[in-house]
């Protein structure tokens, strides 16, 4: 009976300690309060002279406390030999509690920090960004939101990843050093598990935002995370949640499981469009680089209820500051470039493209048209195309069926490498005839082999089968060769390239290529924008639609006299007479120089602008 109860007594002694620093630092309290109290017993009962010297019980009490916690106290001890046995005794016990006392706080402390460090504790904001997963693509989303979040008092962004919480954190930091008035928070945790998602408080965030993990399933991911979000239970205000996935196919299924309040955008999709409609037109990717970021211009819907009654041609140069590009409807429908006698009604927004919604400002006075500069547009029929594809990627097949939508029939489009394409990326083609050449792009003699004189453009696909590194190393020495042949021949093509690491952008500027298309920095700022913003989505899918209002570059003579002086403005009237909506220029002579590579967008209207052969004008049309 004895031995079951001594084992249960310590079953439970053991469940006390199991409870961690607290239950720990009890039982040494515990401990020092009963040799406090036997000692202190003792005296008093032994050594009546001595207790009395010392203040009566209290005050041996406090003696000993003392002696607990300092034994230096008990050098000045006097008394009988009885009373200063005791006193050593209680100092000889008090070091060995403090010395465990010290090392369970140290062990505690030392704990909590490393949970700290996991990034594991709840995190209690409210109106913060919610970034779940880790790639390449958050250090662009950081540095966007905290652009955008310039003029806030203050802002959080908050990163759920299944990382280390101190690495993303070292990361950040080096890899943007000043986030301005938006702080950055990181938790470690796994976005798939309904518990760690708790960990970033969503219920009261402003916006979520779900990034593709890097690896083959990264769509599967994305759809599992849209899936516990849309079957949560809000108890608040849902936030605006975006997100994007990789591959087409499975476009459908993440907007299903999304649900009808998320915006899912198909990644490849926006990847091939830019690729197909900078082909054609050199300086496209700058454009939309800066329509995308939250530095420069970018695209705001503003009020305007002066010009209401008023038509949309009239508005384009209604505005000392900004341009309008469209025409969003009370209901939320958007109009990009839409008929110029298309009315403003009450209640409509403008969409502007301006450097700030708070720079937008209506002008007192209709700025000059130099009607005389104006050009009388040439009508040029269209040509067919011949066009080279250097490489072979999943992008390919849907890169020459869009470029079938966009060329004369009678096109060719000429896939160079290492092995032949499938037949069915040749099948159902209506424009466009595809043939095949057998070239390994690394290797000077097999792209001179090519005949690269007989092309006006040239694409260059990235290979997805190897690391994204050194797919981007082979892609420069690729692009190297090419700026290198064409130089020798009298630049005869234009040549676009698409690139997994924007770093490597400026690592490639020597080549002087055409147009560099970073299609995860693209998606980014895309998805950046749809955070703060999801009305802009109807927006931009117009954009990047073949079938709707798109962005051109077109020869600027059609517009302007060469080298005669007139103003934006007058640039606006002229397209406007061709059924465009102008908002920029890009000169030829800067198209080398970054960061803007020759791009004016939204210039002044009513400084002087002359524009020569080369230059283009940034326009919205149809075709």
């Amino acid at each position: 009976m004895r031995k079951r109860l001594r084992e249960r007594l310590r079953y439970w002694f053991d469940g006390t300690m199991d409870r961690g620093t607290p239950a720990l630092i009890g039982w040494l309290g515990l401990a020092s309060l009963a040799l406090i109290t036997l000692v202190s017993a003792v005296v008093v009962a032994f050594a009546h002279k001595d207790t009395e010297d010392n203040g009566g019980w209290l005050g041996v009490v406090w003696m000993s406390l003392l002696r607990t916690l300092d034994p230096g106290t008990m050098g000045g001890d006097t008394g009988r030999p009885l009373f200063l046995v005791l006193m050593l005794t209680v100092t000889i016990g008090g070091i060995f509690i403090v010395s465990a006392l010290i090392g369970v706080m140290t062990t505690g402390l030392e704990a909590r920090i490393q949970q700290l460090r996991k990034g594991t504790s709840r995190l209690i904001e409210h109106g913060h960004t919610i970034v779940l997963g880790w790639s390449e693509q958050v250090f662009t989303v950081i540095a966007e939101l905290a652009e955008a979040n310039q003029s806030e008092r203050r802002s959080c962004v908050v990163i759920l990843a299944d990382r280390d919480k101190v690495d993303m954190e070292d990361e950040i930091r080096r890899r943007i050093p000043d986030t301005g008035k938006t702080r950055v928070i990181c938790r470690s945790g796994n976005p798939l598990q309904r518990g760690d998602l708790e960990l970033v408080s969503p219920d009261s965030a402003k916006a979520i935002m779900v990034l593709s993990p890097v690896g083959d399933d990264s769509d599967i991911d994305v759809i599992k995370t849209l899936l516990l979000l849309n079957g949560r239970t809000w108890s608040g205000t849902r936030p605006n949640v975006v997100a994007a996935v990789q591959s087409s196919a499975n476009l459908a299924a993440a907007r299903l499981a999304a649900g009808d309040t998320a915006l899912v955008i198909d990644a490849d999709d926006i990847a091939v469009g830019l690729i197909v409609q900078s082909h054609r037109q050199s300086g496209l990717s700058t454009v939309f680089n800066e329509l995308l970021s939250f530095i420069g211009n970018e695209i705001y819907p503003w009020d305007a209820p002066a010009l209401a009654g008023a038509t949309y041609g009239e508005s384009l140069n209604a505005f000392e500051l900004g341009v309008p590009i469209g025409v969003q409807r009370a209901d939320g429908e958007a109009l990009v470039n839409p008929a110029m006698d298309t009315v403003i009604e009450r209640g409509d927004r403008l969409l502007m493209v301006a450097e700030d919604d708070l720079l937008i400002k209506v002008a007192a006075t209709r700025p000059r048209i130099v009607r005389s500069a104006m050009a009388t547009a040439a009508f040029r029929p269209p040509v067919p195309d011949r066009t080279l594809l250097i490489g072979w990627n999943s992008r390919a097949e849907k890169i020459i069926a869009q470029l079938d939508l966009l060329v004369k029939p009678g096109s060719v489009v000429d896939v160079a490498a290492p092995r032949p394409p499938r037949e069915e990326a040749n099948r159902e083609l209506k424009n466009l005839t595809v043939g095949f050449k057998h070239c390994e792009p690394t290797r000077r003699p097999s792209l001179e082999a090519l005949g690269l004189d007989d092309y006006r453009h040239i694409v260059v696909l990235t290979d997805d089968g190897i690391d994204p590194g050194r797919s981007d190393d082979r892609t420069l020495v690729t692009l190297l060769h090419l700026r290198d042949i064409e130089i020798q021949l009298g630049d005869p093509y234009s040549i676009v390239t698409e690139m997994h690491d924007d770093a490597n952008r400026e690592v490639a500027q020597v080549t002087k290529a055409d147009d560099f298309i970073v299609s995860t920095k693209v998606i980014s700022l895309l998805l950046t924008q749809l955070t703060e913003n999801r009305h802009l989505y109807a927006v931009f899918a117009d954009l990047f639609d073949p079938e709707g209002s798109e962005i051109y570059l077109k020869p600027a003579p059609s517009y302007l006299i060469p080298g005669a002086e007139a103003n934006f403005a007058t640039v606006i009237e002229a397209a406007r007479q061709r059924g465009e909506t102008a908002i920029g220029y890009r000169l030829a002579r800067q198209s080398d120089e970054p960061p803007l590579y020759g791009v004016h967008l939204n210039p002044s209207k009513t400084a002087p602008l002359t524009l020569g052969e080369g230059d283009t004008v940034v326009v919205l049309a149809e075709d």
